[in-house]
């Protein structure tokens, strides 16, 4: 791929203005007409390549002319893009949106039901969690994207679980086979994370208001049943469940690092790369830098499911989509490449090209051999993907109605509630705090 330029978009009135990284033309036959595309810009080197290769073999046969944009997520770069060009109604005629941004964009938004019904047909179910995003009235906004769509499972050393926490990581989620994880609850994940904390390599479970800890907080609470909005947008915060929730968080955060209430994105990465410690919840990418930067660490590296609650086990996941603005100027051709996108073939290159990072949502393809063979160590990132109906998995703020999860996770209202707690604050009068934050994004 030739060298990227910058450009900066601004849309009509919009005060806003986007960074963007933009590819050249793939194709520049003009009988298809032409086509703009809004990518994230993806952090593993060469992912954006075979994504652009991707899309010129379909240019190429259909003879459309189409110009990819790589969008970076870094200061809110890709989410300004796509507010930017609601609000001016002009802009990428598919625009690669993030888990929540479909519902908050909905009325814009081209319904895809004729797309997703043949892919759906040809690749499998999706879960839950895709459903839950990507529909909307009834209706597919947007069609789940490969790129970027991620779980953000436990990632552990070895070495130090087996050591200080006496559990084999590698023989609770065997590579190859289904996992042997019946003991793997929270009381035993409060008494691994309480061992490896005496030994001096605690676990990194964030605790700050950023994707990673907001995520690890969902699954943790979902696993107690605990949950802020019901379904049927009932408060529900004044429950046993959210109560037992809190004192599980108070009993963990006394054995992580204490400054974890400011930890961002980067930081349970940097902890575990850097050796300090023993677990993260994170998808692949600190196992890929450890690969390079820190070799010793990598190849220590597990990663695997989540520990049970009461109420079952949940894995945060955070689908991506495809979607067309409802004043897009080509939506046949949008449609097709979309539906190129997600063709079985298409999806193992760039599943491929991400190391093993982007997760796709459909049933028949999570078994890619990619997982099976990463390493070191061999098989590390098997239970990254495979199924085994072992763990549902799940986001942040489910199952309030999506508007009103999407402030849930945005504000990050669980972690604040677990600190506020754990720090000392009365039970009630942090349930209080929780259930007044809950109220105001219904009304908003």
């Amino acid at each position: 791929m030739s060298k990227l330029s910058r450009r900066e978009l601004v849309g009509g009135t919009v005060a806003a203005s986007v960074a963007l990284m933009t590819a050249p033309y793939v194709r520049g036959a003009y009988a298809g007409g032409k086509l703009t595309v809004g990518f994230w810009d993806h952090w593993v080197p060469g992912a954006n390549k075979t994504a652009t290769e991707v899309v010129a073999e379909w240019a190429e046969r259909e003879k459309v002319n189409v110009e990819i944009d790589y969008i970076t997520s870094q200061g809110n770069k890709l989410l300004l893009t796509g507010q930017a060009e609601a609000q001016a109604k002009v802009g990428h005629d598919i625009l690669r949106l993030g888990t929540w941004q479909p519902h908050a964009l909905a009325e814009l938004l081209e319904p895809v039901d004729d797309v997703m019904g043949p892919v759906l047909e040809q690749n499998g179910e999706v879960n839950e969690t895709v459903r839950y995003l990507g529909q909307a009235n009834g209706k597919w906004i947007g069609v789940p994207a490969c790129q970027g769509s991620q779980l953000q499972p436990p990632c552990s050393r070895i070495d130090l679980m087996k050591e200080h926490a006496k559990i084999d990581v590698q023989a609770m989620y065997p590579a190859g086979s289904a996992p042997r994880a019946e003991d793997w609850t929270m009381d035993t994940f409060l008494k691994a994370a309480e061992a490896c904390h005496k030994a001096g390599f605690p676990f990194g479970i964030g605790l700050g208001d950023t994707n990673d800890s907001v995520s690890s907080a969902g699954a943790i609470f979902q696993s107690f049943g605990a949950n802020l909005v019901d379904a049927s947008s009932q408060l529900t915060v004044r429950t046993d469940e959210v109560r037992q929730a809190l004192e599980f968080y108070k009993r963990l955060i006394a054995f992580l690092p204490p400054n974890v209430g400011a930890w961002d994105d980067a930081s349970n990465n940097k902890w575990l790369i850097a050796g300090k410690g023993t677990l993260i919840c994170n998808p692949p990418s600190a196992w890929a830098v450890a690969k390079r930067d820190a070799p010793r660490v990598a190849e220590q590296l597990w990663t695997h499911g989540m520990p049970a609650g009461p109420k079952g086990r949940f894995a945060p996941y955070l689908p991506a989509f495809y979607t067309i603005w409802s004043f897009s100027k080509n939506k046949e051709a949008a449609k097709s490449l979309i539906a190129h996108l997600s063709l079985p073939s298409s999806i193992e290159r760039l599943v491929v090209a991400s190391t093993g990072f982007d997760l796709p949502a459909y049933q028949k393809l999570t078994a890619l051999s990619v997982w099976a063979e990463a390493g070191p160590p061999k098989g590390t990132l098997y239970h990254y993907a495979n199924p085994f109906d072992h763990q549902k998995l799940s986001v942040a703020g489910w199952p309030a109605p999506p508007k009103i999860a999407e402030q849930i996770y945005t504000r990050a209202t669980m972690t604040k509630l677990a600190l506020r707690y754990a720090l000392g604050e009365k039970m009630e009068t942090a349930l209080a705090w929780a259930e007044g934050e809950c109220e105001g994004f219904m009304r908003s």
